[in-house]
């Protein structure tokens, strides 16, 4: 497919300057992080981005997301995945949304917005053939829960946000205490190296700002006009990847 520069370089804030480009390809979600590019389609089909073009693993998949824990997945019926050696292993547990953007842990949420995740060890060692992982049980009711090297982020069934501190490889439900963060969002994504995206009910995309090991909540939001109305976001490397409203795959940089 053609590749076409949607918009002009926009100012955020008073230095960032974001370009966004269309590639080829549609998509209704994607996960990025290290270079991975993982995705799926309307048709739960699943793809991953090698050199300048797709390409399709086997098998179905609502949601993927890749990270230092591996690449995972839900399909249609809540059922859990994980990429071993090339195939993908059923894991025992049931997730709507799953994420491996943590050190080396799994999180997600199951179809009540139960929230949960798995440290390193299991994470990392699962094969499938387990009858039972550990996982843990937060406290809670979230729809959406993305991590990242020292925060999770997530956002409930009313658009609120909030974020874990404290998590670590071994002790991934982190203090336990949840943080209201101001805003209101309905998807949101924390990168590899502990960005914070995300889109809200308008389909507006917005980057949390001053988001560190010392800070982790940040200080406040930034409107990125340029990515136009959106359904998915997800950011690794110095590019915004971007799932447009009518399911088009912008790069952002």
């Amino acid at each position: 497919m053609r590749a076409s520069l949607l918009v002009l370089a926009v100012f955020v804030g008073s230095s960032l300057a974001l370009v966004c480009q269309e590639i080829d390809g549609r998509l209704t979600q994607i996960d990025v992080s290290n270079g991975q590019v993982f995705g799926v389609n309307s048709g739960n089909s699943i793809y991953t981005r090698y050199g300048n073009g797709w390409v399709q693993l086997p098998g179905a998949l609502k949601h993927v997301t890749v990270g230092p824990a591996g690449v995972w997945g839900v399909n249609t019926e809540n059922l859990i995945y994980k990429l071993v050696g090339g195939r993908w292993i059923q894991t025992q547990g049931l997730l709507k949304q799953i994420d491996a953007g943590g050190d080396q842990f799994v999180a997600g949420v199951n179809m009540q917005d139960n929230i949960f995740c798995l440290n390193r060890d299991a994470a990392v060692t699962t094969r499938g053939s387990e009858t039972s992982i550990p996982w843990n049980l937060l406290p809670g009711a979230l729809k959406y829960y993305s991590c990242g090297p020292y925060s999770c982020w997530g956002v409930n069934s009313a658009d609120q946000i909030f974020v874990m501190k404290g998590v670590t490889p071994d002790a991934c439900m982190g203090s336990k205490a949840w943080q209201l963060v101001p805003g209101a969002l309905s998807m949101i994504e924390v990168s590899t190296d502990g960005s914070v995206y995300g889109v809200n009910s308008a389909k507006d995309v917005y980057r949390r700002d001053g988001v560190s090991v010392s800070n982790p909540a940040g200080t406040g939001w930034t409107y990125l006009s340029m990515c136009g109305k959106s359904k998915h976001v997800s950011y690794d490397l110095g590019v915004l990847w971007v799932i447009s409203q009518n399911e088009k795959i912008l790069t952002c940089s």
